[in-house]
C-alpha cells in the first residue's frame, strides 16, 4: 500500500470512529457527572446557609428549640451522606442521599413556618435576606436536579440505542446505567409553609 493509501485509510478509520458513536458514551457519562457536581454544589450552598438562618431565628424564638434542633440534626445528617460520581450507578446510595435531603427540606419548612409566630422576626433584615437566599438556592437545586435527570436520561439511552449500544456491549461493557432521582413519598403534596 502506498503512503497516500495509508493516509487515506487512517483518515477513513478516524472518520468512521468519530461518526460511529464511540465517544458518545464517555461524553454523556462525563456530562452526567458534571451535572451531579452541580446538584451537590447547590445542596452544599443550602447547608452553608442553614447555620446563619438558625442563629437568626434563635435570637427571636428561643422557645422553639425543638424546631431549631431538628434543623441542625437534619443538616448534619444531610451533609454526612455523600454520593460521588462513582456511586451514581447505585440507586440505594442515591435514595439515601435523597431521603436525607428531603428530611432537611421538611425541617427547613417547619423552621420558616415558625416565623409566623414572631412578627419582629418576619421584618428582620437578616432573616429576610437569608430567607430569600434559601428560596433562590431551592430553585437552583430544582434546576440542577432537572439538568442531572436530563443528563442521566441521555447517558442511559445511549447505553441502549444503536449505534452506541454496540460500544456499550463491547468497549464500555463495564458501564452501568446511572441512578435517577425519584420523587419522595408525599412529595405530590406541597408543604404547608406560611410566610
Amino acid at each position: 500500500m502506498s503512503r497516500l493509501g495509508t493516509v487515506l485509510a487512517l483518515i477513513g478509520i478516524t472518520l468512521t470512529f468519530s461518526a460511529c458513536g464511540y465517544n458518545t458514551i464517555p461524553t454523556l457519562q462525563e456530562q452526567a457527572k458534571a451535572r451531579w457536581s452541580d446538584v451537590q454544589n447547590q445542596y452544599q450552598r443550602r447547608a452553608d446557609l442553614i447555620p446563619n438562618l438558625v442563629a437568626t431565628v434563635q435570637g427571636y424564638a428561643a422557645q422553639e428549640k425543638n424546631v431549631l434542633t431538628a434543623v441542625v440534626e437534619a443538616r448534619a445528617k444531610a451533609t454526612q451522606i455523600t454520593v460521588n460520581a462513582s456511586d451514581l450507578t447505585d440507586p440505594d446510595k442515591l435514595k439515601a442521599f435523597q431521603d436525607a435531603q428531603a428530611q432537611l427540606t421538611g425541617a427547613l419548612g417547619r423552621l420558616l413556618a415558625v416565623s409566623e409566630n414572631y412578627p419582629d422576626l418576619k421584618s428582620n433584615a437578616n432573616f429576610l435576606a437569608l430567607q430569600s437566599q434559601l428560596e433562590g438556592t431551592e430553585n437552583r437545586i430544582a434546576v440542577a436536579r432537572r439538568d442531572y435527570i436530563d443528563a442521566v436520561r441521555a447517558f442511559n439511552t445511549a447505553l441502549r440505542t444503536f449505534p452506541t449500544v454496540i460500544w456499550a456491549k463491547t468497549a464500555f461493557s463495564g458501564e452501568k446505567p446511572m441512578a435517577d432521582f425519584t420523587a419522595s413519598e408525599g412529595s405530590e403534596k406541597p408543604p404547608t409553609v406560611k410566610f
